[in-house]
């Protein structure tokens, strides 16, 4: 083998080094792509799901009750009390104008 030969042979496995460096960095950064892209899709579907937002409001909704009923247990019985109220109130009303059409 002379050194013109080995010189060769040197950037042909230089190169093909290269080529497959080149082949493991774009499988790298695609299935770093596939991994963004489903994480987008993932957010999407939270955001777009409006049943499941919903379960989610209302699940954080009853855990801030709660902590407003163990600390504040007047502030939720007024507040029960108020809203009975509003009800009672807005029955009357519809009771009454029915009355009054007959």
């Amino acid at each position: 083998m002379t050194a013109a030969d080995a010189a060769q042979i040197s950037k042909r496995t230089e190169k093909e080094r290269e080529r497959n460096l080149t082949r493991v960095q774009a499988r790298v950064a695609s299935e770093r792509a596939r991994a963004d892209f489903a994480e987008t899709l993932n957010a999407l579907e939270d955001k777009l799901n409006l049943p499941k937002q919903a379960k989610r409001k209302a699940g954080q909704l009853k855990v801030k009750l709660r902590r407003l009923a163990d600390e504040q247990p007047g502030t939720v019985v007024g507040g029960a009390i108020g809203a009975v109220a509003v009800v009672g109130v807005v029955v009357w009303l519809i009771v009454r104008s029915a009355a009054s059409d007959d």
